[in-house]
């Protein structure tokens, strides 16, 4: 299986809480919900049309938990999202949870890189990270991450979690589609593309 990675992220490259106030206040995060007022039928079709191509999904304990407590609930057989979820195998990578009650959830201990490299190993179209920022970073740094799927929203937040921290591995990507919402989210498709390359500028009378 492929393994792809769909973010939300500010034009400032904040990943944290997207989805409402009180989805994550880690940190003394305070601006929960920047991703709602885009919402539109271009962002619907997307997302549910990505969905449709997932055969498992991978997921951060925290973001695990968030969708736990809401897609469940969430029964409409015609729900592009909701149908997935509930449905398909679930990995979360997680040391703590012993116990998890939404049916299909497979808990990842120990080596989470070398887990996740079997699961790549198997049979099927893709194993699909939606959030799971941490996680995210943890598998880029290990050249695990197949495609990017970013979702650039519009609104510099200034502070919060981000996707690509400061200090993290260089890496260079190859862009293999964009598009942009009427609600203007920029939406970018990546692929890794290894090492990047460096080139010192020619001299201004050679230009």
């Amino acid at each position: 299986m492929r393994l792809t990675l769909t973010q939300f992220m500010t034009l400032d490259g904040v990943v944290q809480g997207p989805g409402g106030r009180d989805e994550d206040r880690s940190e003394g995060f305070t601006q929960g919900g920047w991703s709602i007022p885009y919402g539109d039928e271009d962002f619907g079709r997307l997302v549910g049309g990505w969905f449709g191509r997932a055969d498992a999904f991978l997921l951060g304990r925290r973001t695990y938990d968030i969708f736990a407590a809401y897609w469940p609930r969430v029964t409409d057989p015609a729900d592009p999202v909701a149908s997935r979820l509930n449905e398909l195998p679930k990995y979360v990578a997680s040391e703590t949870l012993e116990h998890p009650a939404w049916r299909g959830t497979v808990v990842l201990t120990g080596n989470v890189a070398e887990r996740v490299a079997a699961l790549k190993e198997q049979e099927g179209r893709e194993l699909q990270i939606h959030g799971s920022g941490t996680l995210a970073r943890y598998l880029l740094e290990h050249g695990l991450i197949d495609e990017l799927r970013l979702f650039v929203h519009p609104v510099l937040l200034g502070n919060g979690r981000r996707l690509f921290p400061a200090g993290g591995p260089p890496a260079a990507l190859r862009l293999t589609s964009t598009s942009t919402t009427a609600s203007g989210i920029a939406v970018h498709v990546y692929e890794p593309a290894g090492e990047p390359e460096y080139a010192e500028a020619p001299p201004p009378g050679e230009l």
